[in-house]
């Protein structure tokens, strides 16, 4: 089993930069994919970025590519996902989730955190 907390969100500026984290318990995190997601009002869940277990692998959508950057301390059981030159569009609710797999379908992921809302006002 495994228990994920998101913080690091908040209101920021066009422009500016976020830098999310993924709290995890459970002695089997490490061995996790750990994905980052957004939902807006509205619209469905997004997949953003995901990390693979080593943290050498990532992939990013292309909305965010350039501009966002995730890692993963394992020692901390703990992911980031840097945000920066931010967007009105970024704004959302982000999750982080743990699978097994390296895809970017949100139903493989097996476990979610509550989400961390991010707005970004113009």
């Amino acid at each position: 089993q495994v228990r994920l907390v998101e913080s690091g969100g908040g209101l920021v500026q066009a422009g500016g930069s976020l830098r999310l984290s993924c709290a995890a318990s459970g002695h089997t995190f490490s061995s996790y994919v750990v994905g980052w997601f957004r939902q807006a009002p509205g619209k469905e869940r997004e997949f953003v970025a995901h990390i693979n277990w080593s943290g050498d692998r990532t992939y990013y959508s292309d909305s965010v590519k350039g501009r966002f950057t995730i890692s993963r301390d394992n020692a901390k059981n703990t992911v980031y996902l840097q945000m920066n030159s931010l967007l009105p569009r970024d704004t959302a609710v982000y999750y982080c989730a743990a699978g097994p797999l390296f895809l970017v379908t949100p139903s493989v992921y097996n476990y979610w955190g509550q989400g961390t809302q991010v707005t970004v006002s113009s």
